[in-house]
């Protein structure tokens, strides 16, 4: 998959009697090589993860348990609300996405998938650096 929009994703889902069993698989189920995977759970009721983007890092986020939502803006300036409440489904997130976690549900639990490392420098933490990085962008592609 290469996009640069935010987009969900359907998750092979294998059901049998004995429950649903859902795969994450380089490269036949996954858009990237995963390099790092963290997860995020028992988030506060009304708390909200603060936003960021990445330079490079490409991102799968998907709600193992409960529901969360997630506010996305591209590079284009479009802005779109996924809501994340199956195991079998993810959200892509491509570079240079603003993203936001909120609305977390009671007893969420929320794997993120990445295809690069932890690096400090690849984030973006502040909003209006991010807005500034994208408008540069822009006036140079004109």
């Amino acid at each position: 998959m290469e996009s640069s929009k935010p987009q969900l994703i359907d998750i092979v889902k294998i059901s049998d009697p004995r429950g649903n069993l859902s795969v994450l698989q380089y490269p036949s189920t996954l858009p990237f090589e995963p390099v790092r995977a963290y997860w995020i759970h028992d988030v506060p009721s009304g708390m909200m993860r603060h936003g960021h983007a990445f330079y490079s890092a490409q991102e799968l986020i998907v709600a193992l348990s409960g529901r969360i939502e997630v506010a996305t803006e591209s590079p284009d300036g479009s802005v779109k609300r996924f809501t994340l409440s199956r195991p079998d489904q993810a959200l892509y997130v491509p570079p240079m996405t603003w993203r936001e976690l909120d609305n977390f549900a009671t007893n969420s639990a929320v794997l993120i998938v990445s295809d690069c490392l932890y690096d400090e420098m690849d984030y973006i933490r502040d909003k209006n650096v991010y807005n500034n990085l994208v408008n540069e962008e822009t006036e140079n592609n004109d």
